[in-house]
């Protein structure tokens, strides 16, 4: 199974951004993501074997009770690896210092989660960020960078985290289809 853990911002939070990037859309040559494949990744598992999905449920749960909801915004942008040479197109979240360190050490306890119950996890460093376009071959945006960086959506408390299988090419224009397998809820 191919998973990933994720922050799933509300619908009302997902149409603001959506509604921003549509009239957009047209002028940039990207592959946009979907209005249901927008969220910030917590930890990418590639390979999990189903044997170990409960055990993963309940490890993730004890992460996700051990961290406090925060308020947080999707805002401002940037691009993977940099402008100049981007790959990918990302709106960043706005956090006060109390939403930046939950959702460090949440990051961090979703992959100890996983590992623990022997799964292996993306070893990237975390940087929260939801990703809107994707590239097919490195290019220079710093003008579209420029544009998200004037983005300011509405905020929204974080206060679960989602567990979610990625299948690939099963949706619309043969990107993922995904399908929440468990919510899990974040305390306080």
């Amino acid at each position: 199974m191919r998973l990933f853990v994720a922050l799933v911002p509300p619908p009302e939070a997902v149409e603001h951004l959506d509604e921003f990037l549509d009239v957009r859309r047209s002028a940039g040559p990207f592959r946009w993501a979907g209005p249901e494949q927008l969220h910030v990744t917590l930890a990418f598992l590639a390979e999990v074997e189903e044997r170990r999905l409960d055990d993963l449920v309940e490890r993730l749960g004890r992460a996700a009770a051990k961290r406090t909801a925060f308020e947080t915004a999707i805002a401002g942008g940037g691009a993977f690896p940099n402008a100049a040479r981007a790959r990918v197109l990302w709106a960043g979240l706005d956090l006060e210092d109390h939403g930046r360190t939950e959702i460090d050490r949440l990051a961090t306890g979703c992959r100890a989660a996983a590992n623990r119950a022997g799964v292996p996890v993306d070893g990237q460093r975390f940087r929260p960020h939801v990703t809107v376009a994707r590239l097919g071959h490195p290019d220079e945006v710093a003008s579209w960078v420029r544009l998200l960086d004037g983005y300011a959506g509405p905020r929204w408390v974080a206060d679960r985290i989602t567990l979610v299988e990625s299948h690939l090419g099963e949706g619309p224009r043969r990107r993922p289809r995904y399908e929440s397998l468990a919510e899990l809820p974040l305390s306080g």
